[in-house]
């Protein structure tokens, strides 16, 4: 099976984007992206309790998201304190939102490496990194067991 088999369009793009930069661009890159993150929405955060805490993170780092239409949609809350983590989450965003859960659940887990991130960020950052794809898929699986439970 091949990248552009389990890897949405929108991601394989923004993937290519990223590896068309050199490692001093990549980090700018994220931090252009850490800018774009969207506010989280007044409705969420009224529920923010029920978000989705990434643990591996530093910064209280969470996620949410909901199926509308048979397709995710994902917010996600991270301080200005982590740009890195912020730029990835809005990079995420743009290549997954809107997907179904079945190809979020296909997406590889090591799509942070083949965006070269491996090259700027040390290693701890990078299990950081892929715990935020990690997460996403862990909220993609419950709404497929919800599905297959609710047939």
């Amino acid at each position: 099976m091949t990248m552009t088999d389990t890897v949405p369009p929108r991601l394989q793009a923004l993937i290519a984007e990223m590896n068309a930069l050199n490692g001093h661009e990549k980090l700018e890159s994220l931090l252009v992206y850490a800018d774009k993150l969207p506010p989280l929405p007044d409705e969420i955060a009224m529920h923010h309790d029920d978000m989705l805490q990434i643990q591996e993170c530093i910064s209280p780092v969470f996620v949410h998201a909901e199926l509308q239409d048979g397709r995710m949609q994902f917010v996600f809350d991270a301080p200005s304190e982590g740009p890195t983590i912020r730029g990835y989450a809005a990079l995420l965003l743009k290549g997954l939102n809107g997907e179904t859960p079945e190809i979020i659940l296909a997406v590889p887990n090591d799509i942070h490496y083949r965006m070269g991130l491996h090259r700027v960020l040390p290693p701890q950052r990078l299990n950081v990194v892929a715990a935020v794809l990690t997460n996403m898929k862990r909220l993609a699986t419950r709404f497929v067991a919800a599905s297959k439970s609710a047939h």
